[in-house]
Parts: C-alpha cells; structure tokens; sequence
C-alpha cells in the first residue's frame, strides 16, 4: 500500500479524495478559542489532512454558529478554499423557533444558507443530516437536496448517527428520483462501541456509502484515562460517554493501557488505529485541543496496527454476538 494509499480515500463511490483523518471542530469554543483554532486548522492542513468537518451549532459555548464563523474566517485567509473539503451539519435546533431545527425542507435550505454566511463560502463540499428526523419524509429531505445542488450550494450529501435501515431508505428514494443520494455516514464507533458492524457498516458498503467514524476513542476513554486520572491531567475523558462507560470497562480498560505500553504506542494511537484498520471504514474524525493532538493522530494513520496486536485487543473487547453482521451475528 502507497504512502498515498493510506493518507486518503475516495468517499464511498463518489470520486471525491478525502484524507482518512478528517478535522472536527466540535472542541472550537469554550475548549479550544479563536487563535489555537486557527493554529491547529494551519497545521491540519499542513499536514495532509483535507477534510474540516463541522456543525451549524457547534460553538455552542460561545454561541450556536460560532465555529462556523471561525472557519469563515479562517478559509478567507490566503485564499484556502479550493484546498479544503469542507463538511458541515444541519437539523439540530439553533433557537426556539419552531420551524429552526429539524429536516424539513425549509430548514434545510434556510439553514445551509446561514451556514454558506457563516463560512464566507459559495458551497459546501458534503452538507450532513447531523440526526434522522423520522419525522420528515425522504422525499421531502431530497426535494431540498435537489435544490441546493442545482443552485450550486453543496456537492454532495452526507448522513450522521443513522441506523442501516435509514441508509437504506435514503437510497431507495433517492435512487427512485434519480439521484446520487448519501455519499457518506458519520457514525459513533470504537472498540468500546462496536454496534455499526451489525447493520450501519453492511449498509453503508452495500450502497457505495463511505463512512466516517466520529469519537474513534469514546470520549477519551480509549486515550489513556486510567494514567491520566491518576497524574490529574483528565479533560474530556473525565466527563460525557467517557466517565460514564468507565465504571462499566474499567477492567478492560487497564488491560487495555497495558496491552498498549506493551506495543510501545499511546492508547489514543492504538484505538485510533483500530477504528482506521476496520473494514468499511473511510475516514476518523479526531477533535484535537493541541497540535501535539493532531500529530499524535498523524502517527496512528501512518503505523498501521499489525494483525496480531489486532487480534489481542478483540479479546478484550469483543464484537456484538459472533462478530457477524445481522441478524447472523445472533443465530450464526
């Protein structure tokens, strides 16, 4: 495999390249403020990574937009565009009104239009449905997606935190109007959560879907929070899905530190490894707070995980049923 091989990815069946470590902004705000953003957006770049993924309401901490405007800012310097695949998200709620969350059709189309503002952009390379809205018909969701591509507002769309059956009805409509439909999933995935192999990653590969995987180390629970709890260094993992699957895992989870100091890696560059080696799987997405954070990611791509330290990591943290997809995972 070229060096080239493993930096990027076409997207599923599309012909965009994509780098196989994508940036989220998700820390931008509150954790991360304007000028280290900027620093670790100049350094992400630098280094191969092309892909800036975000949200219409991330910045919440700050204010809902808020790292949108960032990237905006940060893209508009030295004429970045062109060298950036820039994703973003719609259908959280940015206000109380009633008609300013969710997918209908007026959302969709009023939302990426903010977002374009917000970016100092002319398009969105891959706009995200950031939930399903059950609530909402695919064929009203495609009818917005119609539009915004003929106006030239977005190239491609993308799906976030769907089962496999909803992939599989977002392509049955849109093949029935006679459209590319998803080009991605974004999906929680690691080896503490490994349910997308039952049905999300069959689905994802049987419709040309690529995937990305969001929180590849659940929250920083797979980024050494045993060793950091003790020296006092814990942030994220010691809050959110992190803290909360601790007490559940702790067990494995010093096994698991161990196996890693055993292999002479960090267990951030471990999990991040495995996620990147799974089948189906295009791309992670990885929410640094440092450059130091990025590099460490840089690492994990460029040093696959051999088979057998693949194989020891299984054990501790075993597939759902018989490591089948379903439903053969549990009658197999």
């Amino acid at each position: 495999m070229s060096s080239d091989d493993r930096l990027h990815r076409r997207l599923g069946r599309t012909g965009l390249i994509v780098s196989r470590l994508w940036l989220g902004t998700v820390n931008f705000g509150g954790r991360v403020d304007e000028p280290a953003a900027q620093r670790l957006l100049d350094h992400a770049l630098e280094r191969g990574v092309n892909v800036i993924d975000t949200a219409n309401i991330y910045g919440w901490r700050v204010r809902k937009g808020w790292t949108e405007e960032v990237i905006g800012r940060w893209l508009g310097r030295r004429s970045r565009r062109d060298q950036v695949v820039l994703a973003t998200k719609v259908g959280h709620p940015m206000s109380d009104a009633p008609n300013d969350g969710g997918l209908s059709a007026r959302n969709i189309v009023a939302s990426c239009e903010a977002s374009l503002r917000r970016l100092r952009t002319d398009w969105i390379d891959l706009y995200q449905l950031h939930h399903v809205d059950r609530a909402v018909s695919w064929d009203e969701v495609w009818e917005a997606m119609e539009i915004l591509v003929r106006q030239g507002k977005i190239r491609y769309v993308g799906s976030s935190n769907a089962a496999g059956w909803d992939l599989a009805a977002a392509q049955e409509t849109a093949t029935g109007r006679g459209l590319l439909g998803l080009a991605s999933e974004q999906c929680l995935y690691n080896l503490v959560t490994r349910h997308p192999e039952l049905e999300v990653l069959p689905a994802a590969g049987a419709y040309g879907i690529g995937v990305s995987v969001w929180s590849p180390l659940h929250g920083g629970l797979l980024g050494g929070v045993l060793r950091k709890q003790a020296e006092g260094t814990a942030v994220k993992s010691a809050q959110g899905r992190a803290a909360a699957a601790l007490a559940d895992h702790r067990d494995a989870i010093a096994e698991y530190e161990r196996l890693c100091a055993e292999f002479g890696r960090s267990p951030a560059e471990v999990g991040l490894a495995w996620v990147l080696s799974r089948p189906g799987v295009t791309a992670a997405v990885i929410g640094p707070r440092t450059i130091a954070h990025v590099d460490d990611a840089l690492r994990a791509l460029e040093t696959p995980l051999p088979e057998a330290q693949a194989a020891r990591l299984e054990t501790l943290f075993p597939p759902v049923g018989n490591g089948l997809p379903a439903p053969d995972a549990w009658i197999g």
